[in-house]
């Protein structure tokens, strides 16, 4: 029988009970399959014996040893009954007419994916557990957020050519010396995603640029504090993690990248292999914890994870070790920059701890959201790119006239990393101002005032809103970003 979620394990006789997750439970020859069975007789006067079939035609059948018997709901104790047939309960002294006996039998069964030899006195050994229930038994497994490439607030899933530090899809930036030599996009290429996943993460090299010594060209994800402080790294307690993800080039051979601290004085370069062009490939890099070094466990940046679009010497390490210094991808690791054309997809992020590289932690879409949105959210419609002169208008108010500004609060989807840098966007104009719709002019100023991490104030005054009539509407939308 398969179960994918937790139960009870019940011991006849009450003596033990095991709770926990099963990755599967399988039969192992029970004569009732790996579950339960009732049966209910009517006994007549003196009956003893009980086999057959009961009242709803059941033919009684039980493992012996895994059998519970109440005689008119009292649980009989093992003394009272003969259980060892497996087709017949006996019971020590004859049951009078009318009473009614009800069988439970337990079939046996064996738990796929578990070891025994962690069984100790009663519990089970956390390290006996596969990796794929050790991280079920947590709500975070995955420390990365938005590795399967779904969420994209900021560009809807349109290709950008990015200048350094900017976002593509949520919780991923570019890092680069140069600019304009790659351009990235959700689904870029359209090619078929991996098993599991709809969406990757694109990049395309826009020439054959001759990586420098000082060059770097890298997707990075920053990790909060927070989110990796069990981790311990740098201190002698540090856990071992595994990187996984799905990769796909039109390059092959040896690739790179890197983990590394906030104060980029401590990396761990790794590489991997791409040995055939255009195909889904998974990788898989375990990673011991690094016992020194500063890695902040708070809400600024705890960790980095880098993958090398082509990086020079000065910022390439050896791979296999960690270092004092910031390296953001291995020596010698394949340059997709350097290539006219070239691609490079990658979806399926994950980073867990541990030293086994277990299932893509996939969360309900409202969650990743959710988790996105504490480092970025906006007005704007889910499905639409932030832009001036949209057209779009997500937050509106009336003029309240006689000199007055109108004040208005903003409560944000969730609570932001931090108190978050407000953009603003003219629904009707390529500005930042708040529109006055009614005389189709811009309001002199906007005033943000109250930013907090739950949400902010802002207020419109000036020309074309002070002195407009009462009651003229005015119309604004805004982006919030508390980025790492």
């Amino acid at each position: 029988m398969s179960r994918p979620y937790g139960g009870v394990v019940h011991h006849p006789g009450g003596v033990a009970e095991v709770l926990g997750r099963s990755c599967g439970w399988t039969n192992a020859g029970s004569s009732v399959n790996g579950t339960s069975r009732r049966y209910k007789y009517v006994a007549t006067a003196g009956q003893t014996s009980f086999s057959g079939a009961d009242v709803n035609s059941n033919v009684l059948a039980y493992d012996a040893g895994y059998v519970d018997c109440y005689l008119n709901g009292i649980r009989l104790d093992p003394s009272d009954i003969t259980a060892t047939s497996g087709t017949a309960i006996v019971l020590a002294s004859g049951a009078a007419a009318g009473d009614e006996l009800n069988i439970i039998a337990f079939g046996t069964f064996s738990v796929s994916n578990f070891d025994g030899g962690g069984i100790n006195a009663g519990t089970v050994s956390y390290s006996k557990l596969t990796p794929d229930v050790q991280g079920s038994m947590y709500g975070f497994k995955n420390r990365i957020i938005n590795g399967a490439m779904q969420i994209d607030q900021r560009n809807a899933g349109a290709s950008v050519t990015p200048t350094d530090g900017q976002y593509l899809v949520d919780r991923w930036k570019v890092r680069q010396t140069t600019a304009s030599k790659f351009s990235a996009q959700q689904n870029a290429g359209s090619v078929t995603p991996p098993v599991g996943f709809t969406n990757y993460l694109g990049a395309t090299s826009l020439s054959a640029y001759s990586v420098g010594a000082t060059d770097a060209f890298t997707l990075m994800q920053y990790i909060e504090g927070f989110n990796v402080a069990d981790l311990g790294f740098g201190t002698a307690n540090a856990k071992t993690v595994t990187l996984s993800f799905q990769v796909y080039s039109s390059l092959t051979g040896t690739f790179g990248g890197a983990v590394l601290n906030s104060p980029f004085n401590r990396s761990y370069p790794f590489t991997y292999s791409i040995p055939v062009a255009n195909t889904w490939t998974t990788i898989s890099v375990t990673i011991a914890g690094d016992t020194t070094g500063t890695w902040a466990k708070d809400n600024t940046t705890g960790l980095i994870v880098s993958f090398g679009l082509g990086v020079g010497s000065t910022y390439s390490g050896a791979a296999g070790a960690w270092g004092g210094s910031g390296y953001y991808s291995a020596t010698g690791a394949t340059s997709v920059v350097g290539t006219n054309g070239a691609t490079f997809y990658i979806t399926g992020v994950q980073l867990e701890k541990g030293s086994t590289a277990t299932s893509f932690d996939y969360r309900p879409y409202g969650t990743e959201l959710a988790l996105c949105q504490r480092y970025y959210q906006k007005s704007f419609p889910h499905d639409t790119a932030p832009v001036q002169n949209s057209g779009i208008s997500t937050v509106s108010g009336n003029c309240l006239g006689g000199g007055y500004g109108t004040l208005t609060t903003v409560r944000f989807a969730t609570v932001m990393r931090s108190g978050p840098t407000i953009t603003g966007f003219n629904p009707s104009a390529a500005n930042d101002r708040v529109r006055n719709n009614s005389i189709g002019a811009d309001i002199q100023y906007v005033g943000i005032g109250s930013n907090y991490n739950s949400g902010f104030v802002f207020y419109p005054y000036g020309a074309n809103h002070d002195s407009g009539v009462q009651g003229y509407q005015w119309a604004w939308n805004w982006t919030a970003s508390a980025e790492l």
